[in-house]
């Protein structure tokens, strides 16, 4: 199981890798578990609240699953358009996915909400990025 949960890491963080840069890497602050996270370095107000950084999305693998954590759930209250069914029913909570299977369909999926969730942060200028 753990092994398998390795290999989910490795694809999704793939995947989120392609959007360093613009997006900053980083290792979450998880002693002893694999982590990676993603995070616009753009001084932005949002709500009135001046912010030097946002959360876009991060892995850590847990027992028994790989959390998915992406933060554009949060920017757009239909995310019923940025995820497919099958995607949001991992949705545990506001914006963590436990993916505990990735197969080439779910893959897609994931890929494709991260694409619409940077273009949707790069559209409010809540991302640097060419466009």
């Amino acid at each position: 199981m753990q092994d398998d949960l390795q290999e989910i890491f490795a694809r999704l963080r793939t995947a989120l890798s392609e959007y360093s840069p613009p997006l900053a890497e980083r290792t979450a602050r998880a002693p002893g578990k694999d982590s990676y996270e993603l995070w616009s370095e753009l001084e932005v107000e949002i709500e009135g609240r001046k912010r030097d950084e946002l959360f876009f999305a991060g892995l850590i693998v847990q027992k028994g699953y790989v959390g998915f954590y992406f933060m554009p759930v949060y920017s757009d209250p239909e995310k019923t358009e940025l995820f497919h069914p099958e995607l949001l029913k991992l949705l545990k909570g506001k914006s963590c996915f436990h993916v505990r299977r990735l197969d080439d369909e779910l893959d897609a999926q994931i890929r494709d909400a991260l694409h619409e969730g940077f273009e949707l942060w790069r559209r409010r200028g809540w991302i640097l990025a060419p466009g």
